[in-house]
């Protein structure tokens, strides 16, 4: 079997880019393993079936080659009024997406907003949930010790990670900003121009993954006050670092975190900081998942979309 991946998501430093690069690591040595042929490309033409791991890949003439795509969320469409300027764009690739062989979805949570505002049916929903990569996992008290010397961190801080080239109303991270708190907050991602005008924060700019793992590691608590998410991988991470995470309780995080985190209701960020802030250690235990697993299961979508 010729499976197609598109690898152009790889590199994007948020949660798409890590989902496509640590499923496409663990992909090649399983297509090695079953006698396949993973074949990184942009076109479908040629193959047995084709995974797009993002929206922006989905073909919309796929030539009569199986597609699958990876649909992480449905914030486009569930808030129009905040993506007027891509709503064509998006517009698009939805319909690419409902001409897809299967659809993969982290939770069942987008499952049900797929099936509710793109009609698909159940059969070619395929939910898989994510895992934190290998290298998230508590860092020793030289490597935390390091890296705040390095970043002039101070000694307790609360953490938020995730992109912050754009502001994205659902994140939060301009109101969070505001809210009155007692511990310093640090953001850690790319960052764009609006980022660096919110006040009394600390920015960390784009970081490997072992200096963030060594952040996650050093945080007091990760706080997460999106009101709406697909799944939730940096909570999944700092959990993995042995990191104690408040969130909003929304579903797709109710779901990924169960009784892992501390759930608040979204409209409260005072209370999301002041449980942050008494947030203790240790923390609960992490997912017990894997991306082996993700791959595998990944592989049989492929194996049903060519059959």
């Amino acid at each position: 079997m010729r499976v197609g991946f598109d690898p152009r998501p790889t590199t994007d430093l948020r949660g798409i880019g890590r989902y496509a690069s640590s499923l496409l690591a663990e992909l090649r040595p399983l297509a090695a393993a079953k006698g396949a042929t993973l074949v990184e490309t942009t076109r479908a033409r040629g193959l047995d079936v084709f995974h797009s791991p993002w929206i922006d890949g989905a073909p919309l003439r796929p030539g009569g080659v199986p597609i699958v795509v990876t649909l992480h969320d449905l914030v486009p469409l569930k808030r129009r009024d905040e993506y007027l300027r891509t709503g064509l764009r998006f517009r698009l690739r939805y319909l690419a997406v409902q001409r897809a062989t299967r659809v993969i979805v982290p939770t069942h949570s987008v499952a049900g907003d797929v099936a509710r505002l793109l009609h698909l049916p159940e059969e070619r929903l395929h939910v898989i949930g994510e895992a934190a990569a290998a290298s998230m996992y508590p860092r020793s008290d030289d490597e935390v010790a390091a890296l705040r010397e390095r970043l002039q961190l101070p000694e307790r801080y609360l953490l938020w990670v995730g992109g912050l080239e754009h502001p994205d109303p659902r994140k939060r991270v301009g109101q969070l900003a505001l809210t009155p708190r007692t511990l310093p907050l640090v953001l850690a991602g790319p960052v764009g121009d609006w980022a660096r005008e919110l006040p009394d924060v600390q920015l960390t700019g784009p970081l490997s993954d072992d200096d963030l793992a060594a952040l996650y590691t050093g945080a007091h608590a990760l706080v997460f006050p999106s009101d709406e998410e697909g799944y939730g991988l940096p909570p999944v991470e700092a959990l993995a670092c042995g990191t104690p995470v408040v969130a909003s309780d929304v579903p797709a995080l109710r779901e990924t975190l169960g009784d892992r985190a501390t759930l608040v209701e979204p409209s409260d960020l005072r209370a999301l900081v002041t449980a942050a802030e008494a947030a203790e250690r240790p923390a609960p235990p992490p997912l017990e998942r894997t991306w082996t697993e993700v791959a595998a299961e990944t592989w049989a979508v492929y194996e049903a979309a060519a059959g």
